[in-house]
This record gives C-alpha cells, structure tokens and sequence, in this order.
C-alpha cells in the first residue's frame, strides 16, 4: 500500500489529509492535489489516495479492530499512523453511512457544472491545410454524493452525436414525467 508516502508530511498535515480523504468518501471535497504537489507526484498522488480510501472502506466494511488496522499501517511511522487510527475512530460512523448509502441506493448521476473550450488541431507536415475544430468538454458529474469531473476532446461529428443524444435523453424525460 502507498500510504507509507504519509511519512513525507508532518502528522499535523497527515490529519488533515485523512479527514479531507474521508470528506471526500463521503461525497464531499476531496483533498485537493495542488495543496500536496511538492510532497508527491501526480502518480503517487492518486496511488496514495487510492490506498487511503481503500483503507478507510476496508477498516470500516471489515468492522476491524483498531490492532488490526495498526498491523496495516506497519510500514508507517508510529505517529502517522496513529493519526490515521485517530481519523477512522472519530470517523467511523460517518464512513458507514456513505458506504451504506452508495450500496443501497441506484446509481444516479447529475451533472453539477460544465465548461467548454474550443481548440484547433495542428498537424506538424500540415499545418496550412489541416484545421480540425475540437472540443474540450470538462463535466463534473454529481454521483451518489461523490463529485467527479469527466473530460472529453470531441471532433464536430462526435460533437454532434452527443448532441443528438442528448436531445433524444430529454425526450424520454419529458415523456416520463
């Protein structure tokens, strides 16, 4: 597991980042990388979190005593890894909850906000006649409480059939309702 990566931060920081993980388990903000980027490169940002939340899922889902959750947190320093035991006790409810609520609801997703940019595409050998429009489509997607964001680079045609999609999605909503 990555979270021997949490030796890099002062336990002060690891709390923090523990409770921002466990926010961002139960649907709220995720601790943000730009906050961590001189600790960790992007990889071992999301190996870390990875790991952390898997942490929190297991320790939770597998109701594991607090001994057992220190024998997996062997490899951290002492401290950190009492910060992290810290975090799952005064937690523990809360992270329940959300992984009850992910279980047992339907899968639905909402979209929060969009964001659009246009740009056009070069080809080093073509560059005077090659001018392909695409769009930079950034989502973020609301999903049983947990905030993503989806990006997608389309051409026109793609363009155009999530477009029509989209018209045909609202046609059968309209008529649902």
């Amino acid at each position: 597991m990555m979270v021997v990566a949490l030796n890099r931060l002062p336990v002060t920081d690891c709390l923090t980042l523990c409770h921002r993980a466990v926010d961002g388990l139960c649907g709220r903000e995720p601790p943000r990388r730009r906050d961590y980027s001189t600790a960790w490169s992007l990889e071992e940002w999301l190996q870390l979190l990875d790991s952390l939340t898997a942490l929190f899922r297991l320790a939770v889902g597998n109701n594991s005593s607090d001994e057992e959750v220190l024998a997996g947190l062997a490899d951290v320093g002492s401290s950190h890894a009492e910060a992290v035991l810290s975090v799952l006790r005064a937690r523990r409810e809360e992270i329940r909850d959300a992984l009850l609520d992910r279980t047992n609801s339907i899968s639905s997703a909402t979209l929060q906000d969009f964001d659009w940019q246009l740009k056009l595409a070069l080809s080093s050998d073509k560059i005077s006649s090659l001018h392909t429009p695409l769009l930079s489509l950034s989502l973020d997607v609301r999903e049983n409480r947990a905030l993503r964001s989806v990006t997608m680079e389309m051409n026109r045609e793609e363009l155009n059939t999530l477009i029509s999609s989209l018209e045909a999605a609202n046609k059968v909503v309209l008529q649902l309702k």
